[in-house]
C-alpha cells in the first residue's frame, strides 16, 4: 500500500488537530465537574462515619445534617418547625445552613423566643433554602429567591464568599443526596423580620 504525500500531510494535520480539539474540550468538562468542599470549617467535619462528607452525600439534607456535629442546633430547629421531612423530600435544593456558632451569636433570650415561635422559626429557616442547586460559580455574584419567598444575595471568589454581605460561608459545596449545603457563620434573617 502506497501512501501519497497528500495522505501523509492530511494524517499529520489530523494528528495535530486532535490534541488541540481535546484541549478545547477539557476546560468544558472541567467546568462541569463539581467543585470540592471549601472553607475553614470543612477541616472540622468528621473524616469518617456519621457526619463525614461521604456519609452526608448519601443521605437527604436534614438527615445528613443530623450527623454533622456543627449543625446540631439547626437540626433541633428544623424538628421544632416540622421541616425535616419537607427538606428531605425536596430535590435539587441549596441550604445555607447556620452552624452552632451562628446560632450562638443570637442572644439567648432571643433564640429561645425564636425557637418557641413556630411560624417565625419556619420563616427564618425557609429563608435559608433556595429551591435549586447553586454552583460555586453562581455564588460569585448571585441573587436567589428562597423558599420563604424573599431574595438573598451572595458575593465572593475562590474560597471566600458572603451571604447578604455579612454571613460568611465557612464550609461550602457540601453535597447531600438532594442538596448542596453551604455552612454559614450567621443566622440569616428575612428582610421583613
Amino acid at each position: 500500500m502506497t501512501i501519497t504525500r497528500l495522505q501523509r500531510t492530511a494524517a499529520a494535520a489530523a494528528a495535530l488537530a486532535l490534541p488541540a480539539s481535546l484541549a478545547f474540550l477539557a476546560p468544558q468538562a472541567q467546568a462541569q465537574a463539581p467543585a470540592e468542599p471549601f472553607g475553614p470549617a470543612c477541616s472540622s467535619v468528621p473524616k469518617t462515619g456519621s457526619g463525614s462528607l461521604d456519609v452526608m452525600a448519601k443521605a437527604p439534607v436534614a438527615t445528613a445534617a443530623a450527623g454533622n456535629p456543627q449543625l446540631s442546633t439547626l437540626v433541633a430547629a428544623l424538628k421544632k418547625a416540622g421541616l425535616v421531612d419537607t427538606l428531605n423530600n425536596k430535590e435539587n435544593i441549596t441550604v445555607f445552613a447556620p452552624t452552632n456558632a451562628a446560632f450562638n451569636k443570637i442572644p439567648k433570650a432571643d433564640l429561645t423566643a425564636l425557637l418557641a415561635n413556630k411560624a417565625q422559626l419556619t420563616k427564618v429557616l425557609t429563608y435559608h433554602v433556595v429551591g435549586k442547586k447553586i454552583t460555586t460559580a453562581q455564588l460569585k455574584n448571585g441573587s436567589f429567591t428562597t423558599l420563604e419567598g424573599q431574595k438573598l444575595t451572595t458575593k465572593g471568589s475562590g474560597s471566600t464568599y458572603t451571604v447578604n454581605g455579612t454571613s460568611k460561608i465557612v464550609c461550602g459545596n457540601v453535597q447531600t443526596a438532594n442538596a448542596t449545603v453551604e455552612l454559614v457563620d450567621t443566622v440569616l434573617m428575612p428582610p421583613s423580620s
